[in-house]
């Protein structure tokens, strides 16, 4: 699975959870998939796809701005942010 393909997964199911709907009081998790290394150019994580600012800001981050990161990073991945709805089968 490529890093992309795990990010995109991780807000998947975040998104499914209810974490990035305006209206949750919940945490809004890290995007940490445990793949902790830096791009050669040291740009972002080749894992979360964060900048070091980002990682560095996220303990500390409201809800607004955990999201404005999600949103960021999805860019950076090229997905979609807030993740689209996936279908559930009705079987």
């Amino acid at each position: 699975m490529s890093a992309t393909e795990a990010i995109a997964a991780r807000a998947q199911l975040l998104s499914s959870a209810g974490y990035f709907d305006a209206d949750s009081d919940e945490v809004i998790p890290s995007p940490c998939i445990s793949v902790c290394r830096m791009t050669e150019d040291r740009s972002r994580c080749e894992g979360c796809f964060r900048t070091i600012p980002e990682i560095r800001a996220w303990a500390l981050a409201d809800s607004a701005e955990r999201l404005a990161i999600w949103a960021r990073l999805a860019q950076r991945a090229g997905m979609p942010f807030p993740p689209e709805a996936v279908a559930k089968d009705p079987t």
